[in-house]
């Protein structure tokens, strides 16, 4: 079974030019403040309707082992980026649950 690769950003440029009939360089521009949008507002949570939330969590600090030497040590506290999938996704791309 061969895997599908993901779709480039060119890519995406030209299919949504071509859907909205704009051209490629205003779908560029558009996607580029899109990006810088999500990288802005994503400290107090950035939703994209239909598609889900990008969020920014804290992760507390833990115990953990050293692989090579099986020693205990501490893995410090930190803050994460998260993308929570909308449920519209889900069932759009998984189908509805039965």
């Amino acid at each position: 079974m061969a895997v599908a690769k993901p779709m480039k950003k060119s890519e995406l440029i030209t299919t949504l030019a071509t859907k909205l009939d704009v051209q490629k360089k205003v779908a560029t521009q558009f996607l580029d403040e899109f990006v810088n949008l999500a990288y802005k507002e994503a400290k107090k949570s950035f939703i994209i309707p239909g598609l889900g939330k990008l969020v920014l969590a804290n992760r507390k600090k833990k115990m953990g082992r050293n692989p090579q030497t099986g020693e205990a040590i501490v893995i410090p506290a930190k803050k994460v980026l998260k993308f929570r999938i909308a449920k519209q996704a889900k069932d759009a791309i998984l189908g509805p649950k039965k």
